[in-house]
């Protein structure tokens, strides 16, 4: 199980270029993928985000990819002239604005982003050379932290799983005793009234009937906790499982719903309210589960 938030670098170097890429995600219903590149480099963006997406399932995923060269441009390549001039330019400006003599060198002319124009062909292969093995290396820690995260999220979903079943089970041994109270004050209010009161009176026991059928719970007891037992199981799950657990998690709550809506008894109507509190910090925790 994985969080869907984390963050990974990576790098990579061929004789004529040093590749690196920083990854990051957040939460998102999807799997999405940002790339920020070299513009030069657009038409290798479906492979990368196909990549990706092969590695990570959910979330959206930011990469941020820079490239250095530190050896030849190799065939093919030129300086971009306009963007060089500019640069020049930008230093004559504040040459006379300080009045020294300052002139760009070798390092701040490849600090320029998109300074290199690379001719059709000339660059794609010896990028993604580097490319691929810096992006597997970030994605391989982003996944590491996602990972991780994803433990302590299992360590606090358990706790507060344990939580709910301990309420459910305070819901299952409270349960009966509202039919005997409701048969309680029922006969006071016979015999408040002055009523004769005939314990075998049909109409009597059908009242106390009726109401045994409409506050029962059983069935919703028992979906109760055969989803707790699915989402027990979710949790050691190695794989995608986010969607599946907030589907068990809106499951719960409209049985908790019917519980509190058959119950009408003060006890019972609190230990609804305080399940639902505990389902909601699940269902909080769940939105960043991959």
């Amino acid at each position: 199980m994985q969080s869907m938030t984390g963050f990974g670098r990576g790098a990579h170097a061929t004789e004529h270029i040093v590749v690196r890429v920083e990854a990051s995600s957040v939460n998102r219903k999807q799997g999405e993928v940002h790339l920020f590149m070299p513009r030069n480099l657009a038409e290798l963006e479906p492979r990368l985000r196909k990549h990706v997406l092969g590695r990570i399932t959910r979330g959206r995923v930011n990469i941020n990819v820079t490239l250095e060269r530190t050896g030849g441009l190799g065939e093919g390549v030129r300086i971009d002239g306009d963007k060089a001039r500019a640069l020049k330019s930008a230093f004559e400006e504040l040459s006379e604005s300080l009045g020294e003599t300052l002139s760009p060198q070798a390092a701040d002319y490849l600090r320029v982003p998109d300074i290199f124009v690379f001719s059709e062909g000339s660059h794609v292969e010896e990028t993604l050379e580097a490319l691929l093995p810096a992006l597997d290396e970030a994605l391989d820690n982003l996944i590491e932290m996602r990972t991780e995260e994803g433990a302590d999220l299992r360590a606090e979903l358990e706790r507060i799983l344990k939580t709910l079943g301990e309420l459910t089970q305070e819901i299952e041994d409270h349960s009966p005793s509202i039919v005997i109270g409701h048969r309680e004050n029922l006969l006071s209010r016979l015999g408040d009234a002055g009523l004769e009161i005939d314990l075998s009176d049909e109409r009597i026991l059908k009242e106390i009937a009726l109401f045994a059928d409409r506050c029962e719970i059983t069935e919703e007891l028992t979906r109760l906790k055969s989803h707790f037992r699915k989402f027990q199981s979710y949790l050691g799950v190695p794989g995608v499982v986010g969607r599946s657990m907030d589907f068990l998690c809106q499951e719960i709550n409209r049985e908790f719903n019917t519980i509190g809506s058959k119950a009408n008894d003060a006890v019972l109507a609190q230990a609804v309210v305080n399940a639902k509190t505990e389902l909601e910090k699940i269902r909080e925790q769940v939105q960043n589960i991959e």
